[in-house]
């Protein structure tokens, strides 16, 4: 049987829990084994499993120890939830080439997840690096 609208939000919800929260052991209850990520931000990062999301947020966290992701929309339609959040927090570590910068970046991202097996399958993302980049003091000042 397909989760309902209800238990998709439910599943997207407690992977907003479950980031903010740094608890990533319980993704085994919410992610599916092998769990894809893409991202057109960020194309040569790969995430084609559970256990690959986990090391992302890691690094994430290392990155951006104080991160907090706020989900603002979420919208259901089939096996498919589409989403709205915020991101905020203030890099203090390595952000993949880029040095602590010591700067808050605070930027909203967009994309949507797909549901199997009442599990999280897949997740499309996407939002604008300048942005980040230029928060964060990474981008000449403009004239």
């Amino acid at each position: 049987m397909d989760a309902t609208p209800e238990e998709i939000r439910t599943l997207v919800r407690r992977l907003e829990d479950i980031m903010n929260s740094r608890e990533l052991d319980l993704l085994d209850d919410v992610v599916a084994e092998d769990f894809v990520r893409h991202c057109e931000a960020t194309p040569d990062f790969k995430v084609r499993s559970r256990e690959e999301f986990k090391e992302f947020l890691r690094q994430n966290t290392v990155a951006f120890p104080d991160n907090v992701q706020t989900f603002h929309q979420i919208i259901v339609e089939g096996n498919l939830a589409g989403f709205w959040v915020t991101y905020e927090g203030t890099q203090t570590g390595q952000f993949g080439p880029l040095p602590p910068s010591g700067r808050r970046a605070r930027f909203d991202f967009g994309g949507y997840l797909r549901v199997e097996n009442s599990k999280l399958a897949e997740i499309w993302l996407t939002w604008d690096n300048m942005t980040i980049l230029g928060q964060l003091g990474f981008l000449p000042a403009s004239p």
